[in-house]
């Protein structure tokens, strides 16, 4: 649930905010273009957006740096790339296969009883409703929900992880104190055309200018759109 804080800057902000939301987005937009998209983004593309390697792909990165991702996810699929096929792999092999990722026992584990549902629930197939993909073994809500909009062609759901939640909060959209509640908040700060966008867009800015510690907002293309709430230090 929000605080009443957050509900009270969300009305507060209401008249102003859908003019500065679609400026950011747009200036973010034309920046993009030299920077590299995420690391599932760019999957999805190279695969013609395969639900199951972007369901894997994005189970895989949680906490994990975008190349190591990448690595990860090419050498467990090109092993096995379907649920049957990675379902009869050990869960040693899959360990193996997926190291250095962040948690990888426990991944390893998730994807082999994910691929073991797939094919008992779902005929192999990747579900299409956020109920059913929670249900799966390690899948939470921005797993889920970038599946759907990556994989699945979804307008009607944000994705929110760490990128997203710091810069909406840093810009004002929101106040809020952890990932989910800035994804429901953003349904209702921002209008709905931006919504599939809005994971591509940021992340990609918070990996390359508008980082964790030290963001450079010195040159950043939306830094008078920008309050840089919570903003100490600034780096070069």
């Amino acid at each position: 649930m929000l605080s009443d804080t957050a509900g009270t800057d969300l009305t507060a902000m209401a008249g102003r905010r859908p003019r500065r939301v679609a400026a950011v987005m747009k200036a973010i937009k034309a920046a993009l273009g030299p920077m590299d998209e995420p690391v599932v983004s760019k999957m999805a593309e190279e695969e013609q957006t395969d639900p199951f390697k972007v369901l894997i792909a994005t189970l895989l990165s949680a906490q994990t740096r975008d190349p190591v991702t990448l690595d990860a996810s090419n050498r467990l699929f090109a092993r096995a790339d379907t649920p049957s096929a990675m379902g009869r792999l050990r869960v040693s092999t899959i360990e193996r296969l997926i190291y250095p990722v962040s948690f990888y026992r426990n991944k390893a584990r998730h994807l082999k009883a994910t691929c073991r549902l797939l094919l008992e629930r779902h005929a192999g197939h990747v579900p299409t409703s956020m109920a059913e993909l929670v249900g799966l073994p390690g899948v939470g809500r921005k797993t889920a929900n970038l599946t759907l909009i990556v994989a699945l062609g979804s307008q009607d759901n944000i994705c929110v992880d760490t990128h997203v939640h710091r810069i909406a909060n840093r810009l004002g959209w929101v106040t809020t104190r952890t990932p989910d509640e800035t994804e429901q908040a953003l349904y209702r700060a921002i209008a709905r055309r931006w919504w599939p966008l809005i994971n591509l867009y940021l992340v990609t800015w918070g990996q390359n200018v508008c980082k964790p510690l030290y963001p450079t907002c010195g040159r950043c293309t939306v830094a008078s759109l920008c309050p840089r709430i919570g903003v100490g230090k600034v780096g070069k």
